[in-house]
């Protein structure tokens, strides 16, 4: 076995001769589930690049019935994981079956063997090729069917929860022609700073995980005070175009102080839309992920349904 030359365990190593090892969410799991009130199947979104995400609608809606329609991006440091491991497969059964929603799980590219800005262009070329169903003429036809374009949700947590906001904010610049994003949802953002806030670490060492992984997908990366990992310094993060931000975070969590930060931030830069937070108690990073039947994660999945749900007739 070649040298280790750079360790990020418990998440990823890299070996000196290439070779990348992924240690967390390498499983790959089939959408068919007997078990489930949601059905679910996987849909290339880009062929060009292989890519695919998938689907999943609850099976007692009835034809033509209009859901309100999840956009969910995966975490994992923008290193490690799937839209079609265990791990989110379950969660977005249960989030599906909960809220009666349609769902649409993106598989993105990752880093290091495609660096940041692949994950950001996957992801909007799928937000694309969900927008092509506006008027019930794409590929898709559940998304023909029953996805409320009016009602549309963008949702992730940790380095999906730091997609999440920038796809929001490409729609502001950009605009997906017909999709009204209603809200977005950031589970533990994946966000960072150079200089320490709140109750973050102060020493260098303790910060170097953080930092280090962001170099691993942002080689080409300004350093952590780039907009893309601290959106705090971002002139123009009034411009988030959607209309309500429900932002989550853990006590013990090492990004809880960033998320706080984001909602204080958004709140004072005269954002037009609704923002809130929700804290979990003597909880960790993406806890309602590892322990999604513990009661804090039942508290975050009722709070979060509540939320997709709030305008809905």
């Amino acid at each position: 076995m070649s040298e280790v030359s750079q360790d990020f365990s418990p998440f990823v190593r890299l070996y000196k001769d290439g070779h990348i090892e992924r240690l967390m969410g390498v499983d790959i799991v089939p959408p068919v589930d007997p078990n489930s009130n949601v059905m679910s199947r996987d849909v290339v979104y880009s062929p060009a690049l292989d890519l695919s995400c998938r689907l999943y609608l609850p099976k007692n809606t009835n034809p033509n019935q209009k859901l309100p329609l999840l956009v969910y991006f995966h975490g994992g440091a923008f290193v490690i994981e799937t839209a079609f491991s265990s791990t989110y497969h379950n969660y977005l059964n249960t989030l599906v079956a909960e809220a009666k929603v349609i769902g649409v799980s993106v598989d993105y590219r990752r880093a290091p063997e495609h660096p940041l800005p692949a994950a950001y262009d996957d992801s909007w070329t799928a937000l694309k090729w969900v927008a092509s169903h506006v008027n019930g003429e794409g590929p898709e036809e559940w998304l023909n069917s029953h996805a409320d374009f009016s009602k549309v949700f963008f949702y992730g947590d940790s380095a999906g929860a730091n997609i999440s906001h920038q796809m929001a904010t490409r729609h502001g610049q950009e605009k997906l022609v017909g999709v009204k994003v209603a809200g977005i949802v950031l589970a533990h953002p994946y966000f960072w700073g150079k200089d320490p806030i709140g109750n973050e670490p102060r020493e260098s060492s303790q910060r170097a995980v953080a930092e280090g992984l962001w170099r691993l997908a942002c080689p080409t990366s300004s350093g952590c005070d780039d907009l893309l990992i601290n959106p705090l310094v971002d002139p123009n993060l009034a411009r988030l175009e959607c209309s309500k931000v429900l932002v989550a975070v853990a006590e013990k969590d090492l990004l809880r102080d960033r998320g706080w930060h984001y909602y204080e931030k958004l709140r004072e830069n005269g954002w037009s839309g609704e923002v809130e937070i929700m804290e979990a108690k003597g909880e960790n990073h993406v806890f309602h992920l590892q322990s999604p039947t513990g009661e804090n994660a039942r508290l975050m999945l009722e709070k979060i349904s509540s939320f997709l749900n709030q305008d809905r007739a």
